[in-house]
């Protein structure tokens, strides 16, 4: 009887199809569909802005509109997030922790940025804080105007991101022990001190995850800011916004390019989000 030494067997290779063959069905149906909802349509985008040469891709990116545009996208999207990751977490607190009449009916109207149409949310949105609207003609007399502002544009981006925090946040408050909080209750601890370094830590990485789902939300907005915001460039105009009129023009590449550059900022701001977060979760095993 002959045997196969070891190095014999480690030096044969396994054919591809019968490797692929004992991948379980459940991977070969995820990876399936992630490359054709997610891989195929980014490579063919980046594809796409490969056309341009390097010095009129760097033009378009770096255009004086496309500068103006980031900056409205991406410093109003962070504001929207932050502000609602404060509001969202008081939210998600109130629901939790209180029992008040109508509660149900609260909590089922903050999903409905999920269930409303963005263009109807901004239509919405721009007529009641128009200068005769319900809130714009109060704002109106001590000169502040939202609707066809960059104010407006934060308004939507609010609206519409602020179901991600307390979504994210209340499960977390859910599942937390009371116990904890009344032993630092016990211990001398006032409420205020009790949030900050009792219910905080443990929360924060939590509260950090809606803000990038929050910001994430913000950034790729489009059916709202269009009607809410007059779209004038350097202005209130978006970057989502001049990508659509690049393709008005039939400026495809020029589309392509901006979009990447969007990407690619969302992407490192979401990483920097998630390095936060790792962070918070080894200092809170500490």
């Amino acid at each position: 009887m002959t045997t196969v030494s070891p190095s014999v067997e480690v030096g044969r290779k396994t054919p591809f199809w019968k490797t692929l063959g004992r991948v379980p069905w459940t991977w070969r149906i995820t990876i399936g569909y992630l490359t054709v909802m997610l891989f195929i349509p980014i490579i063919a985008m980046f594809l796409k802005a490969s056309t341009e040469p390097p010095a009129r891709f760097w033009a378009i990116a770096t255009s004086d509109i496309a500068l103006a545009t980031y900056n409205v996208t991406f410093v109003t999207a962070i504001f929207a997030a932050l502000l609602n990751g404060i509001f969202g977490t008081l939210i998600a607190w109130v629901l939790v922790r209180y029992d008040f009449p109508l509660k149900r009916v609260i909590d089922a109207t903050v999903d409905l940025p999920f269930a409303l149409p963005t263009a109807v949310a901004g239509l919405t949105l721009a007529t009641v804080y128009s200068d005769n609207g319900w809130l714009g003609s109060l704002l109106a007399p001590l000169g502040i105007k939202v609707s066809f502002t960059r104010t407006g544009v934060a308004v939507a981006m609010i609206f519409i991101s602020l179901p991600f925090i307390v979504r994210t946040v209340q499960p977390v408050l859910q599942e937390m022990e009371h116990e904890i909080e009344e032993a630092a209750w016990c211990l001398g601890a006032s409420q205020w001190q009790t949030f900050l370094k009792v219910i905080l830590p443990p929360l924060f990485p939590t509260i950090l995850t809606g803000v990038a789902l929050g910001f994430s939300r913000a950034v790729g907005e489009y059916g709202s800011t269009v009607i809410i915001s007059s779209n004038t460039p350097y202005q209130d105009l978006i970057a989502p916004v001049l990508i659509f009129q690049r393709l008005e023009q039939y400026d495809y590449s020029g589309a392509t390019v901006i979009g990447i550059v969007l990407l690619s900022i969302s992407l490192v701001l979401l990483l920097a989000i998630n390095f936060l977060q790792a962070w918070a979760r080894r200092y809170d095993s500490r």
